[in-house]
């Protein structure tokens, strides 16, 4: 089953602001993660964040692009089969886990906005 991918504005706005080919391998691996985003444990390819570094990421997921240097945190609605991507940025210390925390606490209920964006 393929889940529906959906960005927060700001994840759009991060997308953005890579080159255009760094941009198209960010997007094949959203696409190649979209056919199984479901965790490791339930034989999908997110790896779950839960509490990294004094943050709560709890029900987040993360792919890595070990090659560019990217991280990708995503959420999944499961209820609308969506895949909401939360944050891309560049792997350094924990800053993309950083905003990804700032965004959940912006975006009050993430559920609820992956609606607004059908």
């Amino acid at each position: 089953m393929t889940w529906a991918i959906k960005y927060l504005p700001e994840a759009q706005d991060d997308l953005e602001s890579f080159n255009k080919s760094t941009q198209i391998t960010i997007k094949k691996a959203i696409k190649k993660v979209q056919q199984n985003p479901l965790p490791q444990s339930e034989n999908g390819y997110g790896k779950p964040l839960g509490r990294k570094h004094g943050k709560n990421l709890t029900n987040f997921l993360k792919i890595k692009l070990l090659r560019e240097g990217i991280r990708i945190v995503y959420k999944l609605v499961r209820t609308e089969s969506q895949m909401l991507i939360v944050v891309i940025g560049i792997r350094e210390d924990d800053e993309v886990y950083d905003i990804a925390e700032k965004r959940k606490k912006q975006n009050f209920n993430l559920y609820e906005l992956s609606l607004l964006k059908k």
